[in-house]
């Protein structure tokens, strides 16, 4: 298995601890946490040509990705 840029322990590895209990107390945030695990692996498997896109497709979900961790990492540190 090949490694995956940009996974959340990485982007916040001072904050392992509080996504974990976040994830099991606030659905919100589990969703979040979801649906930013989803597009970084499509990203990801999109970047590695194991299912390439065009340029366009790549940008929205780069932004999709962008935005779903600015809006995780506002909820770690409220």
């Amino acid at each position: 298995m090949s490694h995956t840029p940009h996974e959340l322990a990485e982007e916040f590895p001072d904050k392992v601890d509080a996504m974990h209990a976040m994830k099991e107390s606030d659905a919100h945030f589990a969703r979040l946490f979801d649906e930013y695990h989803e597009i970084n692996r499509a990203v990801h498997r999109a970047e590695t040509d194991v299912e390439p896109t065009d340029d366009l497709h790549m940008s929205e979900m780069r932004k999709q990705r962008m935005r779903l961790k600015d809006q995780i990492a506002a909820m770690l540190n409220s």
